[in-house]
C-alpha cells in the first residue's frame, strides 16, 4: 500500500531529524522521515572520539570522493558525508560553531529576508542546551546539548598563548559577542556521550508520537510528480531492502530535501530539475530547467601542519598499549579523558591580513597528529595545526552522471582556482608557521614534519597548500537560496518553479558561513519548520 503524508522529509541528518521534530509535534501532521543509511546503534557513534571508526566507514559513511583537482597538483580527496541516523552530525568532529553575524547579515542583503543575524541568533538559542545555561548568546533548555572543553594541556595552551603573541584576543567563547580570538571549542556533547541531532530530536520522540514514521535503509530515486501538473511534487519514489516503494502527499502537502550538499542536489537532478545539459548527458529527461542546481559549492580547505614536540601528546598515549588501554579504562569509569574530545580542541578566528575587517582565516588544533585525519597516529609525539580560509571565492560543482540512484555525482571543487583563495593560503602558511616561532610555542616544537622542506617563498608556501590540504567537511550552497537566475530556493525555502517542494539542509546556504556548518545546518532545519508551519495555516 501506499501510504500518505502531510509532510515527507528526505534526509535524517543534522537539519532534518530537527524539521521532523518539529513538524511532528502537531498530532495532526503525519510525517515520514526517510534515510539512507541505517540506524545509529554503533557505539562509535555515540563516543566522541568515535569518528576514528566511523569515517571511511561504508556503513554510516558515504565514502564520496572528488574528482582530480587542478588546484591541488590533481589530488582526489575522500570526501565523508553522514550515512546514518543523525547524517553528518553521527560522524563529524562534535564542533559547534555558528559562524560570524556578519555572514548572516550577508545572506539578508543578498535577497533572503529573515535570515539575518538578529532573526537567525533566537533560532540558535531555541535549539541550544548549553551547560552554562540561558544567556545573551546561548540558549539553556533546547534539545541539542552543548558543552566546553575540560581535557587540556600544556601544549594546547602553549598553541593559544601563541596566538595572543601574533596579536589574537583571547576568546572562550566564538559563539559570544565576538568570534575573534584563541581558545576552546565548544562540543555537541552530553556527559561525555556525542550529541547527534538524531540523538537530541529524534531519540527522545521515537516511538512516542504515532504520527511520525521513521524509515531507514531508504534510498531515494525521485520524485513523484501529478499527472496534471508536471511541476507539482506528489510524492518520493525510494527503495528499501530491494523492493521499491512510494510514499505520496495529502492534498497541501510538502516534501522536503534535507539529504545534504551533495544528496539534495543529485535527488533533484534524478528528478529531472536541474540544467539541461548536465541531465542530457547524464541521461535524465528535463522536467525543470534550473540553472543553479549542483553549482556555485563551496567548502573549507583546511592546510594541515604537523609538527614533532618534546612533549607526550595523544600520539604517544594511543601508540602505547597500555596507556591506550588506561584511556579506555578512564572513559568507560568517568566519560572523561581522550575519548571524550571533540575532533580539534584549540579554536582560533583570525585575521591573516590586518586590512580584512573580520576573521578570514580558522586554525583547528589537535594535540595529536597523522597523514591524514581517520588513520594511524604518527610514531613520534606531534600536534596538528589546522588552517583554512574562511570565505572562498573559488566555487565548484556537484552533478549526477548516471540516471543511477546509486551512483555517486561526480564532485569537482575547483580548490584555490580564485586568485584571492591562494593569496589568502599564502598568508594563512605564514600565519601559521609564524607561530611555531613564537616564544610560547618554539620551546616545545622539536621540527617540522609537514611540510617536509620549509618554504621560503609565496610560491613555495601555495604549494605547501596545493600537497598539504584536505577538505574540512564543510560543503554548502548547492542548492543556493536567493532572487537571482542562478537560485534554487526562495527564501521560504521554496523550490523555485515546482510546487510542494522545499529544500533545508546546508546546501542552500547563499555562501558559506564562516566557521563549522554543523551548528548552521541545525538552525536551517529549525528555521524550516517555522516556515512550513507557518505557510500551512
Amino acid at each position: 500500500m501506499v501510504q500518505v503524508y502531510d509532510f515527507i522529509v528526505v534526509g535524517a541528518g543534522s537539519a532534518g531529524c530537527v524539521l521532523a521534530n518539529r513538524l511532528s509535534a502537531d498530532a495532526n501532521n503525519r510525517v515520514l522521515l526517510l534515510e539512507a543509511g541505517g540506524r545509529d546503534t554503533n557505539p562509535w557513534i555515540h563516543i566522541p572520539v568515535g569518528y576514528i571508526k566511523t569515517l571511511h566507514n561504508p556503513k554510516t559513511d558515504w565514502c564520496y570522493r572528488t574528482e582530480p583537482d587542478p588546484g591541488l597538483d590533481g589530488r582526489s580527496l575522500d570526501w565523508p558525508r553522514g550515512k546514518v541516523m543523525g547524517g553528518s552530525s553521527s560522524i563529524n568532529g562534535l564542533l559547534y560553531v555558528r559562524g560570524n553575524p556578519r555572514d548572516y547579515y550577508d545572506w539578508a542583503q543578498a535577497g533572503n529576508p529573515g535570515w539575518g543575524w538578529d532573526d537567525v541568533l533566537p533560532i540558535f538559542k531555541r535549539s541550544e542546551k548549553h551547560e552554562l545555561g540561558e544567556s545573551e548568546y546561548h540558549g539553556g533548555s533546547g534539545e541539542l546539548f552543548v558543552s566546553t572543553i575540560r581535557a587540556k594541556s600544556p601544549i594546547a595552551e602553549a598553541f593559544i598563548n601563541a596566538a595572543v603573541e601574533m596579536g589574537v584576543p583571547r576568546n572562550n567563547d566564538h559563539n559570544g559577542p565576538v568570534q575573534e580570538g584563541a581558545g576552546y571549542f565548544h562540543q555537541t556533547a552530553r556527559k561525555g556521550f556525542r550529541c547527534s541531532s538524531a540523538k537530541a530530536f529524534i531519540t527522545p520522540i521515537r516511538g512516542k508520537r504515532r504520527n511520525l514514521e521513521i524509515e531507514t535503509n531508504a534510498l531515494v530515486q525521485g520524485l513523484l510528480f501529478s499527472a496534471d501538473n508536471p511541476k507539482q511534487v506528489t510524492g518520493v519514489a525510494f527503495e528499501q531492502k530491494g523492493r521499491s516503494r512510494q510514499a505520496r502527499l495529502r492534498e497541501g502537502g510538502e516534501v522536503i530535501l534535507s539529504a545534504g550538499a551533495i544528496g539534495s542536489p543529485q535527488i533533484l537532478e534524478l528528478s529531472g530539475i536541474g540544467r539541461g545539459g548536465v541531465l542530457q548527458k547524464a541521461g535524465v529527461a528535463t522536467r525543470h530547467e534550473l540553472q543553479g542546481v549542483g553549482e556555485a559549492l563551496q567548502d573549507h580547505l583546511q592546510i594541515r601542519l604537523v609538527y614533532e614536540t618534546n612533549v607526550p601528546t595523544l600520539n604517544d598515549a594511543v601508540n602505547n598499549f597500555v596507556r591506550r588501554m588506561g584511556i579506555g579504562l578512564q572513559y568507560v569509569l568517568s566519560r572523561t579523558g581522550p575519548m571524550s574530545l571533540s575532533a580539534s580542541q584549540v579554536c582560533i578566528f583570525a585575521r591573516s591580513i590586518e586590512t580584512v575587517d573580520i576573521p578570514d582565516i580558522q586554525f583547528h588544533f589537535q594535540p595529536l597528529s597523522a597523514d591524514k585525519p581517520g588513520i594511524n597516529l604518527h610514531p613520534f609525539s606531534g600536534f596538528t595545526s589546522s588552517v583554512c580560509q574562511l570565505r572562498p571565492e573559488s566555487r565548484g560543482t556537484v552533478h549526477i552522471h548516471s540516471p543511477d540512484p546509486a551512483a555517486h555525482p561526480r564532485i569537482v571543487p575547483n580548490y584555490l582556482s580564485a586568485a584571492a583563495d591562494r593569496l589568502c593560503a599564502v598568508r594563512a602558511v605564514k600565519f601559521a608557521r609564524a607561530m611555531t616561532k613564537t616564544a610560547a610555542l618554539a620551546p616545545f616544537i622539536v621540527r617540522e614534519h609537514a611540510p617536509s622542506t620549509p618554504p621560503r617563498t609565496d610560491e613555495e608556501c601555495l604549494d605547501v597548500a596545493r600537497r598539504e590540504s584536505q577538505t574540512i567537511y564543510h560543503p554548502t550552497s548547492t542548492c543556493r537560496m536567493g532572487r537571482d537566475e542562478k537560485a534554487v530556493v526562495d527564501a521560504r525555502l521554496r523550490v523555485h518553479g515546482i510546487a510542494g517542494l522545499r529544500i533545508a539542509d546546508a546546501s542552500i546556504m547563499p555562501t558559506i558561513t564562516g566557521g563549522n556548518t554543523n551548528a548552521p545546518a541545525v538552525m536551517i532545519g529549525e528555521k524550516a519548520g517555522d516556515l512550513i508551519l507557518q505557510d500551512r495555516r
